[in-house]
């Protein structure tokens, strides 16, 4: 389960909804305040980066990896696309996994069945860089690549916002683009602090609103409940609310839905991804599911919802998923739009 949410980083994973190459460039917002880039597109630092190659970096599996093209670069997360992309090497993409979800992306072709990489897929575009997350699989399917000779790192997979800074740092590296990764780490972070100071302060009691991260995928009948490993804690923190799940007691990553711990939660607003809310067919099939329609948040329809492709990337977008959840927590959304939320 750790491999699929991971990939979400999306969620990500589950979604699958395709994305493309190249794309037009889209207008950089001031630094410090949230991006003004559409949901579904990432926004390109102004200027031209020009990688200094060869470089030689550090690989999170341990090894020391050579670079010395970027000419043709495969990220193997939609997370790490999204960081190519923004620091301004998109152009150079010659495809996508499946967890690419934003529109520049679309028409690249897609290297990954299911959640697995092939191998064969990545060979065939012949490039000259691939990047993966540290929980990228098959592990026969990355010995593959790197055993063809191609240049292969990876990157530590994002679990909260403190894995931001490291994972642009480590790409723009890669790239040979280190003084991009460093005006793009600052302009991320200082959107994330925009963002942070829009967050109300909590009432006179002190109490902050109690959130419940669900996984759902109403077409396999898979629901959960996050934990204090989900992805989800560190950005319902740094939204000014507590991870009802991982206040409960829930230590692993995901626990199947049931009525008790749900109730033990007692969480005041549940926050899903679009597509697994769409999955159990909105608000109304979610209130459905045993347990949740006793909640707090059942009760009040409060359902906050966010673009799977974004919502556990960490990335340059992490600043329009904060604005997201706070805007739905603080704003008044009841997810009565049918859980599109207001934008991630």
């Amino acid at each position: 389960m750790r491999t699929a949410i991971a990939a979400l980083a999306l969620v990500v994973a589950v979604v699958a909804t395709g994305c493309g190459g190249g794309g037009t460039t889209a207008p950089e917002g001031a630094a410090g305040k949230p991006g003004s880039a559409p949901a579904d597109r990432v926004e390109p630092l102004a200027g031209t980066a020009r990688p200094k190659l060869p470089v030689t970096v550090p690989s999170a599996d341990g090894r020391r990896v050579t670079v010395s093209s970027v000419e043709r670069i495969v990220p193997l997360s939609g997370s790490l696309s999204e960081i190519v992309y923004t620091l301004g090497l998109g152009d150079r993409v010659v495809a996508r996994d499946v967890t690419a979800t934003f529109e520049q992306a679309k028409r690249l072709p897609v290297v990954t069945r299911g959640h697995a990489v092939s191998a064969e897929s990545v060979l065939s575009l012949k490039p000259t860089l691939v990047i993966a997350d540290t929980n990228t699989g098959p592990a026969e399917a990355i010995d593959q690549i790197r055993d063809a000779g191609i240049a292969l790192i990876t990157v530590e997979t994002a679990k909260s916002l403190a894995d931001v800074r490291p994972r642009i740092e480590a790409v723009a590296a890669a790239l040979g683009v280190p003084a991009a990764g460093d005006g793009l780490v600052r302009r991320t972070e200082s959107r994330i602090e925009a963002v942070r100071k829009t967050i109300p302060a909590p009432g006179k009691d002190g109490e902050k609103p109690r959130v419940a991260f669900l996984y759902l995928r109403g077409t396999a009948s898979v629901y959960l409940i996050g934990g204090a490993d989900s992805g989800a804690s560190s950005l319902l923190e740094a939204a000014g609310a507590v991870d009802a799940g991982k206040e409960s007691g829930l230590s692993k990553d995901f626990t199947a839905i049931t009525s008790e711990a749900l109730a033990k939660a007692a969480p005041d607003a549940i926050l899903v991804m679009s597509k697994g809310l769409a999955s159990v067919d909105g608000v109304d099939g979610l209130i459905k599911i045993p347990g949740v329609a006793q909640t707090p948040a059942g009760m009040d329809r409060r359902v906050v919802s966010v673009d799977d492709g974004v919502l556990l990337n960490y990335g340059p977008r992490t600043d329009l998923v904060l604005k997201s959840l706070v805007d739905q927590l603080y704003g008044g959304s009841r997810g009565g739009d049918g859980g599109k939320g207001t934008g991630a």
